[in-house]
């Protein structure tokens, strides 16, 4: 094999030397760009890849003229050609973005974009580039924000909303672009940020804070008051003084619930709660929870039913699910008609179904599905009285779901409720388990 030029053998290294420069440049901006979560960052990212793919600094030419004449130049492009490579990467890599990426030019007509942003003008059948702004979208946010940049000001933190099949929000963040010659502008660069899930949770975190707070509130005022009555000398009243402190026992019961219901809700959704599932004997554990559960039962005369086969088994943490079946039979005797039933049944087909009826007065159909939400109540008065904390629901639901199962409600104003715990079979845990115990 012919030896290669010493020429040609420095520019060979020149350009691993000064890809591998630029591979490391690359590296540090896109580490700053998301330590500092700035738009120019991510945009001078891609700028840069542009220029570095477009000039050929990582794969090379494939020809290289040397002194006057053309050496073929072994490198890691392979035989395709580098801007041919480049085009596709960065369609790729605009493709791949789950951010929605728009650019304008000076007289706001869309020249680049990718899927995420064609999707959010979904009704032009992802026709974008070369339209006019105004023709993609009547959104006033949206227009003023690439506006403003067209005209030199960086826009952040601005607020879109969608309404198509469901409302998703966005924060858009838009900056200029200088045109070729420095002076004037060449457009803007628009990028979307998907924030529906964060703005969700938040709304929620602000709603738990709000129920919560409410929740101790009521509680806190009702013992501070009976507190100061007693000190300004209803202590000295024998009549009433047992009853403001039974009373004052109550509502502080009643706060250390709360505070537990929160904790272990706030486990369970926070993965720290780990259920370990095994194979059960079931009615045994059904008749502890009605035996927990007799004092209140007998209290309101309802009468609980086990009609679950003796030899039924099923694969769950035992503890959790004794936590799940206390919470629902011990709803169905609060809520229920005095001198009522609940029933509590077990069946197994394609998955262990544990259903807990009973004979009250049922839910309006427009409750049930907001009924596993934290704090949610049908009758709040009621449920205070009864000394629910509203939490109840949530852990079965979180607790099911954490045995890959689910909690289901069925009600009729009027006719009763049935509760379902559906747990999924493990065949293979319970042929292990079965052939054990028989050992």
């Amino acid at each position: 094999m012919k030896q290669r030029p010493q020429q040609v053998q420095r520019m060979i290294e020149s350009r691993s030397i000064f890809g591998h420069g630029f591979l490391a440049l690359i590296a540090l901006l896109v580490i700053a760009a998301l330590m500092s979560g700035s738009l120019r960052a991510l945009v001078l990212v891609v700028l840069v890849l542009i220029i570095g793919f477009s000039l050929g600094l990582l794969l090379g030419r494939r020809r290289e003229s040397v002194t006057g004449g053309e050496t073929a130049l072994d490198t890691p492009s392979s035989g395709l050609n580098s801007s041919h490579f480049s085009a596709r990467f960065l369609d790729s890599a605009l493709k791949e973005m789950r951010e929605g990426l728009l650019v304008i030019d000076a007289d706001m007509r869309v020249v680049a974009s990718n899927r995420a942003a064609r999707n959010l003008f979904s009704d032009l059948n992802d026709v974008i580039d070369s339209r006019r702004l105004t023709e993609l979208t009547r959104n006033p946010a949206i227009y003023d924000a690439f506006l403003d940049a067209v005209r030199g000001k960086e826009r952040t933190g601005v607020k879109v909303e969608t309404y198509g099949q469901e409302r998703r929000v966005f924060d858009l963040r838009v900056v200029p672009l200088r045109s070729t010659n420095g002076h004037g502008s060449g457009g803007a660069v628009g990028v979307f940020f998907d924030v529906t899930r964060l703005e969700r949770l938040e709304i929620i975190r602000q709603e738990f804070l709000s129920n919560v707070s409410h929740e101790l509130r009521t509680p806190l005022t009702s013992i501070r008051a009976l507190a100061e009555t007693l000190e300004n000398g209803a202590i000295e009243d024998h009549q009433n003084n047992r009853r403001f402190l039974f009373i004052i026992q109550k509502n502080a019961d009643r706060m250390h619930r709360l505070i537990d219901d929160i904790l272990e809700l706030s486990a369970i959704e926070a993965g720290n709660v780990k259920v370990k599932p095994e194979i059960i004997q079931l009615h045994p554990l059904v008749e502890d929870v009605i035996a927990s559960l007799s004092a209140s039962a007998v209290a309101r005369k309802i009468t609980v039913d086990d009609l679950v086969d003796r030899k039924a088994e099923v694969f769950a943490d035992p503890h959790r699910l004794l936590q799940m079946l206390t919470n629902l039979v011990d709803n169905a005797i609060k809520f229920n008609r005095e001198g009522g039933t609940v029933t509590i049944r077990h069946e197994s087909d394609r998955a262990d179904r544990i259903r807990v009826e009973d004979s009250g007065e049922g839910i309006p159909a427009h409750h049930l599905d907001r009924l596993f939400e934290r704090f949610y109540r049908v009758d709040r008065a009621r449920s205070r009285e009864l000394g629910g904390t509203g939490l109840g629901l949530a852990i079965v639901k979180h607790l099911a779901r954490a045995h890959g199962g689910e909690v289901i409600v069925e009600s009729r104003f009027g006719e009763g409720s049935q509760f379902t715990i559906e747990l999924p079979h493990n065949i293979t845990m319970k042929a292990t388990a079965s052939a054990t115990l028989n050992v």
